[in-house]
């Protein structure tokens, strides 16, 4: 985790439904690693909270963030990717998602094959494939 004198780690939404899968435009990111995954457990919730602070759940979850998806086919695999920080960088690790992950126009993963990249600042990712609706951006501030 950083500390008081690192950079901040914001996920900035890009389209409207990952605004709503963020709860709001952004959503600062203080626990790594930090998971993203499809919201699998219920797609009827009207209201979801999709942010889990695993500080503050007896049980573990599978993903900080959840997103969800009501059609197939799911662009977002129930364990997607997650986003580390060892110390000097951030990375991303598909964890070996179904359809990938893009960052800066590069596919990450797919087929179930995985894959890691390093993040920078603006970096845009799609969590899917290019019709995907769920767009970020990977801020440090």
């Amino acid at each position: 985790m950083p500390s008081s004198g690192e950079s901040r780690v914001v996920l900035v939404a890009l389209t409207p439904e990952a605004k709503a899968a963020l709860g709001g435009a952004e959503a600062r990111i203080s626990i790594f690693p930090f998971r993203i995954g499809r919201d699998s457990r219920s797609l009827r919730r009207t209201a979801p909270r999709t942010l889990v602070d695993r500080r503050k759940r007896a049980a573990r979850p599978t993903n900080e963030l959840y997103l969800p998806e009501a059609a197939e086919p799911f662009q977002v695999s129930r364990d997607h990717l997650q986003i580390q920080h060892n110390g000097t960088r951030y990375v991303l690790i598909d964890r070996q998602s179904a359809f990938g992950t893009i960052v800066e126009g590069t596919v990450i993963g797919g087929q179930q094959r995985g894959g890691a990249v390093q993040l920078n600042d603006g970096d845009v990712i799609i969590v899917g494939s290019s019709r995907s609706p769920f767009v970020l951006k990977f801020c440090l501030r």
